[in-house]
């Protein structure tokens, strides 16, 4: 009977015959062929962070948990803080660490939990608005390249302004700049952003506006997604600049803005002509300008020298006439000599007929 048993067990088994590292590998790559980008939700608990600057830690609900590895060059650019306790929606693909057969999650994106919900917000405007053409890039209007005047929309006690008026400063001296101060995060941000909007446009002092404040999450710069400031941008006459946050923060007021900077520097350096090279190109066309003026010289120096052959002295002009009317009077007298000795001969002829026709 055992020996029976034996042989129906060995029956119920697979011609293959793993090895834990060949069903752990299998495993693996099943998994990550299968959940290659997952979304999950949960509070992050058992964090470590060794030298090696990877993080690792379990991510947990009320009624499961998973491992999670978050690999250096990953975390390099998150934007948010990992800690414990803290709920977040992270982004990874499902793996297994083969070594220890443990299932994992290989994270690479990192969020607190209600930006999730600020991000679906955020991607359903986009979409109404950009149906809307408010971002049709044919309706961009362009930034003058010498402007006299920029107005700056920012806090007034921010980094940003620092940034812009420190880079105008040494880029462009000679610039006016007017500064409309507001909230730029809370619940004042909003109507003064677009009041400081309509502002700028009712009394059009300036050639170019910055729209900018310093970087931050999603939610300190969610008043640059409201919808009233979008549209605000989007009626504005005067071309605006957004230089909002940092690189790698792209909000819809910078799809709406007639310019996208990076940063509040960038910001004012693209709307500000570098005193250097400006002071290169006056001293080029000035260089030109005199070229040009000593051709146009020359040429009625010449101009001047041909009328003045052809011109004649007054003198000459009296000398010829006089020479002219004494040639007049001596034809004159000639002509009456000629014409009394015409005459002399004729009364001559004349009177000798009578004679002889006389008895």
């Amino acid at each position: 009977m055992p020996s029976a048993l034996g042989d129906d067990t060995l029956a119920d088994m697979s011609d293959v015959i793993y090895t834990v590292r060949q069903l752990n590998r299998e495993v693996r790559q099943l998994l990550e062929s299968s959940y290659q980008k997952v979304w999950i939700e949960g509070e992050i608990s058992n964090l470590a962070a060794p030298s090696s600057g990877h993080l690792y830690f379990t991510l947990k609900d009320e009624e499961a948990q998973i491992r999670c590895a978050l690999f250096r060059n990953r975390r390099l650019r998150l934007r948010c803080t990992v800690e414990n306790g803290v709920a977040v929606h992270l982004r990874g693909q499902v793996s297994l660490y083969e070594a220890r057969g443990e299932f994992q999650l290989i994270v690479d994106y990192i969020e607190p939990a209600g930006e999730g919900i600020l991000r679906r917000k955020f991607e359903e405007l986009k979409q109404k608005l950009d149906r809307e053409g408010l971002f049709d890039l044919s309706l961009k209007q362009s930034i003058r390249r010498i402007p006299r005047c920029i107005g700056v929309i920012t806090s007034p006690t921010g980094a940003a302004i620092r940034d812009i008026v420190s880079t105008l400063e040494r880029r462009y001296p000679v610039a006016n700049v007017l500064v409309y101060p507001v909230a730029v995060q809370g619940a004042q941000a909003v109507p003064q952003i677009v009041q400081a909007l309509v502002q700028a446009n009712h009394a059009p002092l300036c050639d170019v506006l910055i729209l900018s404040r310093g970087g931050g999450s999603l939610e300190d710069l969610w008043a640059f997604n409201e919808e009233a400031v979008v549209r605000a941008i989007h009626a504005s006459q005067i071309p605006i600049v957004a230089g909002i946050g940092h690189e790698v923060d792209v909000t819809l007021s910078d799809l709406a803005a007639d310019f996208r900077a990076a940063t509040p520097t960038a910001a004012a350096e693209s709307v500000s002509p570098d005193r250097g090279e400006l002071a290169g190109e006056l001293t080029a066309r000035n260089r030109r300008l005199k070229i040009m003026i000593g051709h146009v010289l020359q040429q009625q120096a010449q101009h001047l020298d041909l009328l003045t052959s052809r011109l004649r002295h007054p003198a000459d002009r009296l000398h010829a006439h006089r020479q002219d009317l004494a040639n007049m009077s001596a034809r004159a007298f000639f002509a009456s000599q000629a014409i009394n000795h015409q005459q002399e001969i004729t009364t001559l002829r004349l009177s000798q007929r009578l004679n002889n026709a006389s008895p």
